[in-house]
């Protein structure tokens, strides 16, 4: 079904998910589109953006930002056009890169919405590259990493929208990178298209001993997302000063209690003592925020001279989202997954 002028889908939340969300997770819902008024403008989604941390907005358990209610839009960032507004600085036909969730429409008083203008090259980048996953990696490598030229990294996730990004900004900083994705063919676009020195099959039964033949002079940096057995292998190659920004977790998103065996957390302390690591897990714009436009500037200019390459991945549908959304949990993904809403004619 497309979009329409008078009706607004909308995907709420209708239980709270227990392990991995299903069908019954999400509900579709169809509402009228709402009516602007006076300090509002009326914005129509054009691509939403699925991301991993959206598993934690489904849960209500302790997090950095609160829940979604049962019976609420599902969060998400969005790029939108204008359809009408009395703001200020928007105006009909605009693009807007704003946070309106999982529908067609939403109201916005302005307020965390950036003017993308009305022509801009690749609108649905301002989810990916030039946006939070981008800003992500670039501050987190630069900011915590603090990488050296000839210094190895090595990135989870290396074909996604985070990883991908890392590690190319590694190669222009002059280290070694290594790559860990899932199957050959990421492995290869790792390599081949965006630069990468190796790349580390996850799936693969003697991944410990790739990674290891892989990392020869050891892991300076390790850019964390993945966590389980991925984190075990690297912590086998970790040098003394190492520096891990943890952005995230995805292969304990949907996990139900604590992993199986024994437990190993005086272990991993005595590691970090005798490592002299820094592990320090951020919040993209709660943290680094105020160096938005300094990233803006040098990623913008990064990919007009070729040095950046992305890898966008369209779905056409928000009755798409759910099945996109549990594939990207489970490794699908190839590039940033993007859901394309489109419009009626």
């Amino acid at each position: 079904m497309p979009q329409s002028d008078t009706a607004n889908r909308r995907f709420v939340l209708a239980e709270r998910p227990k392990g991995e969300p299903t069908d019954a997770t999400l509900r579709l819902d169809t509402v009228p589109v709402p009516e602007p008024k006076a300090g509002q403008m009326l914005l129509r989604t054009e691509y939403l953006s699925l991301d991993p941390y959206m598993r934690g907005r489904m849960s209500d358990a302790p997090s950095y930002a609160p829940p979604v209610g049962i019976g609420e839009v599902m969060v998400g960032g969005t790029v939108s056009r204008v359809v009408s507004s009395s703001i200020e600085g928007f105006a009909p036909d605009d693009w807007v890169l704003s946070f309106n969730g999982w529908q067609d429409y939403a109201l916005s008083d302005g307020k965390g919405v950036a003017n993308l203008g009305r022509n801009p090259l690749h609108p649905s980048w301002a989810l990916g590259v030039l946006g939070m996953p981008g800003f992500t990696a670039w501050a987190g490598l630069k900011q915590i990493g603090q990488p050296k030229a000839g210094e190895t990294i090595v990135v989870g996730g290396a074909t996604g929208p985070v990883g991908a990004t890392v590690g190319q900004i590694g190669k222009l900083l002059g280290c070694n990178v290594v790559g860990i994705a899932g199957g050959t063919e990421k492995c290869g676009h790792a390599v081949n298209t965006l630069g990468f020195d190796a790349c580390v099959d996850y799936k693969a039964a003697d991944f410990a001993d790739q990674l290891a033949a892989a990392t020869t002079d050891g892991i300076d940096i390790y850019f964390e997302n993945i966590g389980g057995k991925v984190l075990d292998a690297v912590l086998g190659q970790i040098n003394t000063n190492a520096r891990i920004p943890v952005c995230g977790l995805v292969s304990q998103y949907n996990a139900t209690g604590l992993p199986d065996g024994p437990d190993r957390l005086n272990w991993l302390m005595g590691l970090i003592l005798r490592k002299r690591m820094t592990i320090r897990g951020f919040i993209i714009f709660e943290d680094f925020g105020h160096l938005y436009p300094e990233f803006a500037k040098e990623m913008g200019a990064w990919i007009e001279a070729g040095q950046i390459q992305y890898r966008e991945e369209i779905i056409d549908g928000l009755e798409q989202a759910p099945g996109a959304f549990i594939g990207l949990l489970n490794g699908e993904a190839f590039g940033k997954r993007v859901i394309r809403l489109g419009k009626s004619d």
